[in-house]
């Protein structure tokens, strides 16, 4: 892995270190504890994803960390290959900034969701349904990179698209899950979701 600082470290504050200490140990904990249970399964789906469609099992892509770091994400492989992702990125440049197209569906449901899901895979569909998508990344919290909950990482061109005020995000370890997918997903704004994301940072630094 590479850590290299790509682009202007956001503030930094003091984190609490005892906090820190204990959400890395239970970290460690849970992985430790899960791996009966992950490592058969992750070899299950991994034969359904080639089964599925050509391609890896896994999908590896640089993402920026705490303190705007870059690392390698892995996830389980949902989509096609080699598709034009042009859409997507503008679409998500417009989520960050605020300019993205809400969609009605699921019973009327405002969602933000560019318009790719011809490219999801059969297993892909019921893969981040479920979020076992995610499942991979146990190894990059084993390297130190993530925690199970934290902010979503970004790749650097959505990084590139954020106000100031989102960098505070990059102040802690991303993580699998966080608050704003809890309360909304892929139901909310992107400033609303790292709203909801800076009320975990600063509960960090009390």
């Amino acid at each position: 892995m590479s850590t290299i600082v790509i682009l202007e470290r956001p503030r930094t504050k003091l984190i609490n270190q005892p906090f820190q200490v204990a959400k890395r140990l239970i970290d460690v904990a849970l992985i430790l504890a899960l791996m009966p249970v992950v490592i058969p399964l992750l070899a299950v789906v991994a034969i359904a994803i080639k089964i599925d469609s050509p391609g890896p099992v896994l999908f590896k892509q640089k993402r920026i960390g705490k303190g705007g770091q870059l690392f390698e994400i892995y996830k389980l492989r949902t989509m096609r290959q080699n598709f034009d992702k042009s859409e997507h990125q503008r679409f998500m440049k417009e989520y960050i900034r605020g300019q993205a197209f809400e969609n009605k569906e699921d019973g009327g449901q405002l969602v933000y969701k560019p318009a790719i899901e011809n490219q999801i895979t059969k297993i892909g569909h019921i893969l981040r349904k479920t979020s076992i998508d995610e499942l991979p990344q146990i190894f990059n919290i084993l390297r130190g990179e993530m925690s199970f909950v934290g902010p979503r990482p970004n790749v650097l061109w959505e990084v590139e698209a954020y106000s100031d005020w989102h960098k505070e995000r990059l102040e802690v370890k991303p993580g699998i899950t966080g608050l704003a997918q809890v309360k909304g997903r892929s139901g909310i704004s992107f400033d609303r979701l790292v709203k909801y994301d800076l009320e975990y940072v600063r509960t960090q630094s009390v």
